[in-house]
């Protein structure tokens, strides 16, 4: 028996893929918290090796093809976080870490922006970040470099302008937990699928953004992206 749907469903959210007319459909957006062991020093955090934890946006708050940021409501303090983006073309469950790389599609250049002033207050009184982390707009995201072009960059720099002016500069060889760590710790959370992408977490220089901003971030090897907030 055939479904009928009561009104039509969204079409899948998907990212381009550089150099290619296809596109990556996206399922889910996984984020790591305090990956960079200056920026959980800049948080108030320990930087030792703790167990990573994680969060979620929603596809649907992708940003892609350049596209601009508007501000968001009921915030004044909204911070920017560039990061390396990891998307997966196989998931499975307790994936090892020596067999990560073989679930890999390829890499993007995101933008994980933060209601600071929400979070501060959901920090304080113990409740979720969704409505810190997972409104709409909140992942500027380039298009896809795939593996196969590129490898597995183990080292590269990473690094974020606004208005030409270097706010966050870094190398992915700071993350705290390797991609491949990641993945593995992931998969034991939850069952990973083709089409999730992973937030890797930041570095240092968290910063806030105001109206009229231009940001420029980049990963080496990766490819970069360029947003406007407005």
């Amino acid at each position: 028996m055939s479904e009928t749907l009561i009104f039509p469903a969204r079409p899948p959210v998907t990212l381009p893929i550089e150099g290619s007319d296809q596109r990556f459909p996206v399922r889910r957006i996984y984020c790591v918290g305090r990956n960079y062991a200056d920026h959980a020093r800049e948080m108030g955090h320990d930087p030792d090796r703790e167990p990573p934890f994680f969060f979620q946006k929603n596809p649907d708050n992708l940003v892609a093809d350049g596209g601009n940021f508007p501000y968001p409501p009921l915030s004044n303090d909204v911070h920017h976080e560039i990061e390396l983006v990891v998307a997966l073309h196989k998931g499975g469950k307790n994936i090892p870490a020596t067999e990560a790389h073989s679930h890999i599609y390829g890499y993007a250049v995101g933008l994980d922006m933060t209601r600071r002033d929400m979070q501060g207050q959901a920090k304080k009184q113990g409740r979720p970040w969704e409505t810190a982390k997972a409104f709409e707009h909140s992942a500027p995201c380039s298009a896809l470099v795939p593996a196969s072009r590129i490898g597995h960059p183990q080292d590269g720099a990473i690094w974020l302008k606004i208005n030409g002016k270097i706010v966050q500069q870094g190398d992915i060889n700071q993350l705290i937990w390797s991609v491949p760590e990641t993945i593995a710790i992931l998969s034991t959370l939850y069952e990973l699928q083709a089409g999730d992408l992973i937030f890797t977490g930041t570095p240092a220089g968290v910063g806030a953004v105001a109206r009229g901003d231009i940001l420029e971030g980049g990963v080496d090897a990766i490819g970069h992206l360029t947003t406007k907030v407005v």
